[in-house]
């Protein structure tokens, strides 16, 4: 039995431009980050007894600002040369960008693979072969893996790609490849990197993206860390996720709907951000606040909006734990009157008395949810369909909550008509 540690997208000493203009924030804490969670990699390795780690690329994230960065790689790598730990690195599109990574001289257990092509390193004493390619270029947009070996028989063998798969958000398309691409190579193992979300893409074989070592910025939020590898037979693996981060970024969604008084706001992000810390594995959290929803509560938060700021920061420090607001985002809305829009003139007032008689005959409301909304959902495209559950959500309705959909609807048909009436 042996194992190996996946890891990607460390992007050591991001720099995390403009984050000083954020009032409080813990400049030092999160531009250390990246360094910490290495260090946590590092010590896993040891504590685990891993035979190797990989790293599928973006070490780096582009040009240093000095040598330190490079300094500290090596430092964190000769831990793991004392420990008898060799490392296995592809370079990404950032560390192709990265002019000092090419001369950077690096301890002898860490074997950088070409960007000329796909290379093997066969390891007989462990029964592993790992193959890889680097980006010689910060923009590869061929299937790199389309040019890798034949696995090697009788081994357990490792791809290392750098790769964008078959695409994903907020990616570039960088080395695309498909699944079926890479099962015809009959390895045991794809360790990708590029993603910085966690997925397991298969299980036959394993095609697995760790995710981003430690996040950086509130579109990577959740915990982050590596995947650790066990292979008990030279064939058979399992895989165990384990958190790296040193520090947390997390999205604090409120639905505020009928809140009354902004204390009620308040009381309900308290709760919110409560249940995020407690979950958080005791690490300081970096949260944005989302509030939604139509609420009374909406023109006293609206009349001194920088005022509710600094009430929510103050609400975080009540909380517990180390919890830091990194912004707070109103999608909120006064409530719409409907009965007293009911008897307006005009498209809009017919709208709203319509749904005025919904609300008191439950009836012919549940005949609407049952036989206009199969019509619909025949029109509807087949990929809305197989996503949305449509018609069981109906019918599973009982009365009352019928009548409070209805009134949620109402409201946001009614605010949504009349900015366009305004609008026009």
């Amino acid at each position: 039995m042996l194992k190996f540690i996946h890891a990607a997208d460390i992007h050591l000493d991001s720099p995390l431009k403009g984050l000083e203009r954020y009032e409080g924030a813990p400049v030092e804490e999160v531009r250390q980050a990246t360094r910490r969670a290495m260090e946590n990699l590092v010590q896993l390795a040891i504590d685990q007894a891993a035979a190797f780690v990989l790293i599928a690329g973006d070490l780096y994230d582009g040009d240093w600002r000095d040598q330190r960065t490079g300094l500290f790689f090596v430092a964190q790598m000769a831990k793991l040369r004392e420990a008898g730990i060799r490392v296995f690195v592809i370079a990404g599109n950032h560390d192709a960008a990265n002019k000092m990574t090419r001369t950077l001289p690096l301890p002898d257990n860490v074997h950088m693979f070409s960007h000329r092509k796909p290379e093997t390193v066969v390891l007989d004493e462990l029964g592993i072969a790992v193959h890889g390619q680097s980006f010689a270029r910060a923009a590869v947009t061929t299937d790199l893996s389309a040019n890798y070996p034949a696995a090697v028989t009788g081994m357990f063998n490792v791809g290392l790609l750098h790769t964008s798969a078959t695409g994903r958000e907020g990616h570039e398309n960088y080395s695309p490849c498909t699944l079926d691409g890479l099962r015809a190579k009959q390895y045991d193992y794809w360790a990708l990197g590029h993603v910085h979300a966690r997925e397991v893409l298969c299980e036959e074989p394993w095609v697995v993206f760790p995710g981003n070592v430690q996040g950086r910025h509130i579109r990577e939020t959740g915990p982050k860390g590596c995947t650790l590898v066990t292979v008990d037979d030279r064939s058979h693996a399992t895989l165990e996720p384990y958190h790296l981060d040193v520090l947390r970024w997390q999205t604090c969604a409120v639905d505020v709907t009928g809140a009354e008084t902004s204390d009620e706001v308040l009381d309900q992000v308290r709760h919110e951000l409560s249940c995020l810390a407690s979950a958080a594995d005791g690490l300081p959290l970096a949260v944005r606040v989302e509030l939604r929803g139509a609420c009374a509560a909406h023109r006293q938060i609206a009349a001194a909006p920088r005022q509710f700021v600094d009430d929510v920061r103050a609400t975080a420090l009540d909380v517990g734990g180390d919890v830091w607001i990194e912004k707070v985002k109103r999608h909120t809305a006064s409530p719409v009157d409907l009965a007293a829009m009911a008897v307006a003139d005009g498209p809009l007032g017919e709208l709203v008395e319509l749904i005025e008689q919904l609300k008191t005959s439950p009836d012919e409301l549940q005949a609407i949810l049952g036989s206009d909304l199969k019509t619909l959902n025949k029109k509807l495209p087949a990929e809305l369909t197989e996503q949305s559950d449509l018609l069981n959500v109906a019918e599973q309705q009982s009365g009352e909550q019928s009548a409070d959909l209805l009134e949620e609807v109402g409201q946001m048909l009614v605010r949504r008509l009349s900015a366009r009436e305004d609008a026009s």
